[in-house]
């Protein structure tokens, strides 16, 4: 199989719902089978890169810090980046600046860069194949 560069166009933010990890999953395998990989966040996608995310206790369920074991959407991003390295291949991760400066999430996971929909556009024209992950 020869190698394909892939291009995601994420819009939901972390913990919404669950087309986000369903997106992660698909990187993932894109990964796993040596493609690059490029990610460009947008809307309320930019915030799962957010580098101050941090896990909690569930009070509700009553489950200790430990016993919650909260996954978060930005460790589950550095992993992506480290399979990418592992594997030989790239993953580009880019936060929509405009997005970013609504939400105030300015402080990224360290790999991510920001830009504009313009990079989207562009790596839509070159990539082998392009998904977008929309909201409702």
């Amino acid at each position: 199989m020869s190698k394909a560069t892939l291009s995601f166009l994420l819009m939901d933010g972390p913990f919404e719902q669950a087309r986000t990890t369903t997106a992660f999953r698909i990187i993932e395998a894109a990964l796993d089978q040596g493609n690059d990989v490029k990610v460009f966040a947008y809307e309320g996608g930019v915030s799962l890169a957010f580098a101050h995310q941090k896990p909690h206790a569930n009070a509700v369920h009553g489950r200790t810090f430990e016993e919650e074991n909260h996954p978060l959407t930005k460790d589950w991003i550095a992993a992506l980046f480290a399979k990418a390295k592992a594997k030989g291949c790239q993953l580009e991760w880019v936060n929509c600046g405009l997005c970013v400066d609504e939400r105030g999430v300015n402080d990224a996971l360290e790999g991510c860069r920001r830009g504009a929909p313009k990079d989207f556009w562009e790596w839509s024209k070159e990539a082998n194949g392009t998904l977008v992950i929309g909201t409702k």
